[in-house]
């Protein structure tokens, strides 16, 4: 019998498997001191230190609906927004700590703002929540692996009661998932070493969200974390495994599949440049053609790819950022068909791309400019027609041309009329084929 958590998690993953590429945007006080999410951590700031950007913060310029509209003109289909991150700041009216947007100088729900925004466009939307959370003070500080005050005696764990941090982390996630409507993902981040699975009562946990918001669908980090994916690989994933992997910063080599070999959902989730939260001096951004490589290979790999932008302290998202999204935007327009929908293919990976598929519709993916005709291998007899899908016009399948008379078990395509050269491409980021099989 199959497990009931796989058949739940197929049905509930439907729509993700099929929406192929997502927004995520970390935000928060750290855009300030702008040198990444991870800043107070990294330097060891204390509580005081880091209260200077809780007085700074006022998001001035904070305006969702240009992320939303930039989203949608960039072909994605969801969103993910940081309502917490690690530094435990809100970015909605908790009722459970003044930690919290509404209560600094912008003085706005900016979670709610947020889901409007989006859920306008057509967007489907969610909210990362940290389980981490180095504000409050229940929660470990020394030796603990991540906090900035681990490696500080002073900050001894002595009188802190780890239960009481677990009730406020549960009641501000119910928070969440009673008062903002109908939420599609919530992206938990992260467990490590023994802070994992039942550490945050997970089981209670993922009971109570999926009581109120029944169609969720949940990251696995509950248990799992960027380097490792928990029991969501097994046969047998725990109630809280969670729908879909989420690798970081890389692509699976061959997907990702359980240990019989079915298919997990999953989602890599990718930075633009070198850093998650806002980074002044980061200017290493993956230009717009290696963005849709990596996205052609994620879907052609059964995997999305969730890109991240992060917003500067006034809540702009950087020029190099939109410029970068709205040319991916561009090439999606024309070859959506081969995205959206489509999955892994019945044949292997060519030499000069990849294909993605959607039931009888073959895509190829043509990334580099071939001397000649372009071969399909061991797929004679397969195909029926072939189209660029940019525009439908025709793409040849030549037969019997004097010299492929010797590889009668290829097929071929050629991209101009007539014999000869098929340099350059139509488009020279990824010229799309669509193929109709037999």
């Amino acid at each position: 019998m199959a497990n009931k958590n796989i058949e739940q998690r197929r049905a509930r993953t439907e729509w993700f498997r099929k929406a192929r590429f997502g927004m995520f945007i970390h935000w928060g006080l750290y855009a300030i001191p702008s040198r990444g999410e991870w800043v107070r951590s990294v330097e060891k700031m204390s509580r005081e230190d880091y209260q200077q950007f809780f007085d700074e913060f006022k998001a001035e310029e904070y305006n969702p609906k240009e992320w939303a509209s930039l989203a949608k003109k960039a072909g994605m289909k969801y969103a993910i927004l940081t309502a917490k991150h690690h530094d435990g700041f809100c970015l909605w009216d908790t009722k459970l700590t003044d930690y919290k947007s509404t209560k600094t100088q912008a003085g706005r729900d900016l979670v709610r703002e947020f889901l409007d925004a989006f859920r306008a466009e057509g967007i489907r939307v969610g909210l990362y929540f940290s389980l981490l959370d180095w504000h409050h003070e229940d929660f470990p500080h020394y030796e603990d692996r991540h906090h900035p005050m681990c490696d500080d005696k002073n900050y001894s764990n002595e009188k802190r009661d780890f239960s009481r941090y677990i009730n406020f982390m549960h009641g501000q996630i119910r928070e969440l998932v009673t008062n903002y409507g109908k939420l599609d993902i919530m992206w938990f981040d992260f467990s490590y070493g023994k802070m994992a699975g039942d550490a945050w009562k997970a089981q209670e946990l993922i009971d109570m969200v999926r009581s109120f918001q029944p169609d969720i669908i949940i990251d696995n980090r509950l248990e799992g974390s960027g380097e490792q994916s928990g029991t969501i690989l097994t046969d047998n994933p725990s109630d809280f495994a969670g729908d879909f992997a989420c690798p970081e910063q890389m692509v699976p080599p061959e997907g990702i599949v359980s240990e019989s070999g079915d298919n997990v959902p999953w989602e890599t989730c990718l930075t633009l440049n070198c850093n998650w939260g806002y980074n002044a001096a980061d200017q290493h951004w993956k230009p717009a053609d290696m963005v849709i490589h990596m996205l052609v290979e994620c879907v052609s790999k059964n995997g999305n790819l969730l890109l991240n932008v992060g917003p500067d302290p006034k809540g702009r998202i950087p020029q190099a950022s939109v410029k970068i999204l709205e040319e991916v935007g561009c090439w999606l327009e024309k070859n959506s068909q081969s995205i959206y929908s489509c999955g892994l293919s019945d044949f292997p990976k060519p030499e000069w791309g990849r294909f993605t598929q959607n039931g009888k519709k073959l895509y190829a993916h043509i990334f580099q400019p071939q001397s000649g005709a372009i071969c399909l291998m061991n797929m004679d007899g397969k195909l029926n027609k072939a189209r660029l899908l940019s525009d439908g016009s025709e793409v040849r399948i030549p037969k019997k041309e004097w010299n492929l008379s010797e590889y009668k078990e290829h097929e071929f395509l050629y991209l101009k009329p007539g014999h000869g050269n098929n340099y350059p491409l139509p488009d020279r980021i990824d010229t799309v084929v669509e193929i109709s099989l037999k």
